[in-house]
């Protein structure tokens, strides 16, 4: 899909998407207590992939399915599904502005997982903000005002395992970014994630009622129309102009919290919240720095004159 370079597009369709995420967050919280997880991620990936195929194949038609790492592709689809795994899961044990901070953290992950993955060289100004970051972890943990009672810290450990899955996809993707399209990747994603949700689904699988069972819908239908608008946000403006407006999904979740399930936030969880963000925030301005100098330096290497 072609870079359209119009920044006002690309927010507004960040806006909606994080908007739409956080109101299936508010679904899948509802039906978490009494709906086994694997069954929310069948139906968040079944009803979610028609939705995806039309975005994936309205431009390539069927050449978008062709690839030579359908390893690659599983092993980013396999990450995929234990991100959504312990998104889902702690989302039955955390109020939800407080598992979004948490899985904030994926920036963070990234950026320690890159020196492995990436070979790439991590310096002062990174690694203070990752200590930043996590010490907002330690901030929500530790001033919790209902305490670790009813799975809390499960719930706690869980979401920040979902931000590393999450990293781990993201890694994933930059590497099969090299050879493979947005388009290639994003489909396989879904139709892997789907294959892998329904090979566990007859394990775990409870008759929902017809209400549950319009909510389960509803899941896939917003969750498609949200993956839509972020695909139509990264494509319509560069990624530093836009990606702060990523965590929006945090005031979101807070306002939904508060009006579905009356979850008030205390100072601790706005305090750890706003240190992760700051810390993720950071490390993208650090990265689009880098990024300058090594543009600049190629440029230099080629007009020795400039």
């Amino acid at each position: 899909m072609p870079l359209r370079h119009d920044v006002r597009r690309g927010a507004l369709c960040m806006l909606a998407a994080h908007a739409l995420f956080t109101c299936m967050s508010v679904l899948v919280k509802q039906l978490a207590g009494h709906v086994p997880v694997v069954e929310l991620m069948f139906f968040r990936s079944a009803f979610a992939l028609p939705v995806v195929a039309l975005i994936a194949l309205r431009g390539s038609g069927l050449a978008a399915l062709r690839t030579r790492r359908l390893g690659g592709h599983a092993m980013r689809a396999g990450s995929g599904t234990l991100a959504q795994f312990c998104g889902f899961f702690s989302l039955s044990l955390l109020p939800i502005a407080e598992q979004t901070a948490l899985n904030y953290t994926q920036p963070l992950f990234v950026t320690i997982l890159a020196i492995p993955f990436l070979g790439e060289v991590v310096r002062i100004h990174r690694w203070s903000a990752v200590v930043v970051g996590f010490i907002g972890v330690v901030v929500i943990a530790a001033g919790r005002g209902g305490g670790f009672g009813d799975g809390a810290a499960l719930g706690i450990g869980v979401a920040v395992a979902g931000g590393l899955f999450s990293a781990f996809t993201t890694l994933l993707v930059r590497q099969l970014s090299s050879s493979e399209s947005s388009t290639t990747i994003t489909l396989w994603q879904s139709l892997l994630m789907s294959g892998f949700a329904l090979l566990l689904l007859p394990f775990f699988w409870v008759t929902p009622s017809a209400g549950d069972l319009v909510l389960l819908i509803l899941i896939g239908l917003v969750g498609g129309a949200a993956q839509w608008l972020l695909t139509e946000a990264w494509a319509s403006a560069q990624v530093s102009a836009i990606a702060p407006y990523s965590y929006s999904g945090l005031l979101w979740s807070i306002l939904l919290g508060w009006m579905v399930f009356g979850d008030v936030p205390g100072l601790a969880m706005l305090g750890g919240s706003a240190l992760i963000v700051v810390a993720g925030l950071y490390i993208l301005h650090r990265e689009m720095v880098r990024r300058r100098q090594r543009e600049a330096g190629a440029a230099q290497r080629e007009d020795p004159k400039a």
